[in-house]
């Protein structure tokens, strides 16, 4: 009977659906026998680490040494961040539908009919419909591309409240890698992890507005799979994206971009916090295609990739108000100054508040600092790419939960800046970058920040580089203040057309002071930025291709960032 038992749980219909009639039969009878002697029926089995495994959080998985079903361990990072959001997803959920609770109850019910509807005295019984009513359906999940099936795994093993999670894959090996998996981890994995053999694409199209929680990890660019993934997601729902293809969004490829994402990159300093802007303005171009539009919760930069977490709503009224949060972006090619312009207007005198196509360029032909030319990139997001008030709450709940999290360090550091960044300031400039423009001295972080201060403008760092100034101060303050420095700290003049020249010989219009502000910058009680916990962290190869060899770990290898690619590691030399 044990292995009878044993047999039923791993030919569930939910985890491996059967087609043998005689074989479904055989194992009904044998369930049915099992029904009287239900108290005594094992267990189901503790997890239990072994050389052939690999465990992360709770859940445990076995290792594929010939890298046939794609792992990648530097990726525990992005799944410990999604369990921390989707477990604030569930508590935000539950709370809105009280909210529409109250407010459709208070609607329809006579305002002196409230208070007898909240004593049982008077109804002769307790109010029992409100309390069904309250109780909202679990959220649906689909993990569009499984791979080993450990994310959907670690979801319903770990995020309380979740209910079925669709693991899809159309690669075979996957799917089975899957299912043993799913089985490895017992209930409630078996009970609530669907795997589902299948191409992403084809499955979301033919599933629109079903589930609460889409995510979307593939291996490289999301763009294949970004049309169908808007379809897919309930109103209200949560799209969790990523895209590992860094050098074409930060501007390595700019024509690749383009054809995949419909924008321009530019390489700046801010290529990073301008690649999740071109990544979000192309999940709000195809949403608004099918009247729905994008709010975003958490956008960040983590090691070799990007990962955003928006929300779709559908309205078509919102959706005609989109050119209002997609700009273009000028940048001088001299000094590196860089100026947005909205792709729509609003007409003051029209009430209708539609948006309107906006006027000629604001920048001129040259630029006012050094006299260079402007190249043109975006279209990008221009809105806040965070919630503040929402990450806060994610840090909070990571921070009450620190034995949960195997990457708890990166994650929390990660939220920390999140939570500290003006929402009101798209890109950032580098201070490093405006003194190697002018070959001065560097100021202190503290001090341009007092500068700023002390002028009236708002400043931050940003999650995405230790040197970054998030500010909504315009670029002709920045370099005021920096004139005002280089009076104080002199510099030699540069021969010929130098971008430096021509800044310097302008007068600034602000006198900066470099005295310390009120409210400026504060200890840290925690780091912001985390080294990587180990050498080599990074991507890993793509499903399919021979992993490197053990004795290969213990050698030294000499390489720059720029010759490595997702999935490249033949200009590795030794």
């Amino acid at each position: 009977m044990t292995l009878a038992f044993g047999f039923s749980r791993f030919l569930n219909p939910r985890v491996n659906p059967s087609t043998n009639p005689i074989l479904g039969l055989w194992l009904f009878s044998c369930s049915c026998s099992c029904s009287s002697s239900a108290s005594s029926a094992p267990e189901p089995p503790e997890l239990a680490g072994g050389p052939g495994t690999i465990r992360e959080g709770r859940a445990e998985i076995f290792a594929d040494k010939s890298n046939s079903v794609f792992y990648n361990k530097a990726q525990v990072n992005n799944r410990d961040l999604s369990i921390a959001v989707l477990r604030s997803f569930l508590l935000k959920r539950q709370e809105e539908h009280d909210i529409r609770l109250v407010k459709g109850r208070h609607a329809e019910t006579p305002p002196e009919q409230h208070a007898n509807d909240l004593d049982p005295v008077v109804t002769g019984s307790e109010d029992t419909a409100p309390r069904e009513e309250s109780k909202i359906k679990a959220p649906k999940v689909l993990e569009a591309l499984a791979a080993s099936g450990l994310r959907a795994i670690r979801y319903a093993l770990e995020v309380d409240g979740i209910g079925e999670v669709v693991a899809v894959d159309n690669n075979e090996e996957a799917i089975e890698a899957c299912k043993k998996n799913i089985y490895h981890n017992a209930i409630p994995a078996s009970s609530k992890v669907v795997p589902n053999l299948a191409d992403a694409r084809v499955y979301m199209l033919t599933h629109p507005k079903e589930f609460d929680v889409v995510d979307l990890d593939p291996y490289g660019s999301p763009a294949a799979f970004l049309d169908s993934a808007v379809q897919c997601v309930a109103d209200g729902g949560i799209l969790m994206c990523s895209a590992t293809d860094m050098a074409v969004l930060a501007g390595g490829n700019p024509e690749v971009c383009f054809s995949k994402y419909g924008s321009y990159p530019v390489r700046g300093k801010y290529c990073h916090e301008m690649a999740l802007r071109i990544l979000l303005a192309c999940i709000e171009s195809h949403a608004i295609r099918h009247k729905r539009y994008i709010v975003p919760v958490i956008s960040v930069h983590m090691d070799f990739y990007i990962r955003v977490f928006v929300r779709i709503f559908t309205s078509a009224s919102t959706v005609k108000t989109s050119p209002l949060k997609i700009s273009h972006v000028y940048q001088c090619v001299g000094c590196n100054s860089f100026h947005l312009q909205n792709v729509g207007r609003i007409n003051s005198k029209d009430k209708r508040n539609v948006a309107l196509p906006n006027f000629c360029p604001t920048v001129p032909q040259e630029c006012c600092e050094c006299g260079h030319k402007f190249v043109m990139g975006g279209p990008i997001w221009s809105d806040p790419i965070h919630d503040k008030e929402w990450a806060t709450s994610i840090l909070s709940n990571v921070q009450a939960m620190s034995g949960a999290y195997p990457a708890y360090a990166k994650i929390s550091a990660v939220l920390t800046s999140v939570s500290q960044e003006l929402v009101n300031a798209p890109l950032f400039v580098s201070l490093h970058s405006l003194c190697a423009t002018l070959k001065c001295t560097n100021p202190t972080m503290a001090m341009f920040h007092s500068a700023l201060r002390n002028a009236g403008y708002q400043i931050s760092g940003s999650h995405v580089d230790p040197l970054a100034l998030k500010t909504d101060a315009p670029m002709s303050v920045i370099w005021d203040i920096m004139r005002c420095w280089v009076k104080l700290h002199p510099v030699k003049s540069r021969p010929g057309a130098d971008p430096s020249n021509r800044i310097l010989s302008q007068e600034p219009k602000l006198q900066a002071s470099f005295s310390q502000a009120t409210g400026g910058l504060v200890a840290r009680k925690s780091p912001r930025f985390v080294p990587n916990p180990e050498k080599y962290w990074g991507p890993k190869a793509k499903a399919g291709r021979p992993l490197k060899t053990p004795h290969m770990d213990n050698c030294e290898f000499r390489f720059t960032a720029n010759t490595l690619e997702a999935g490249d590691r033949t200009s590795i030399s030794k």
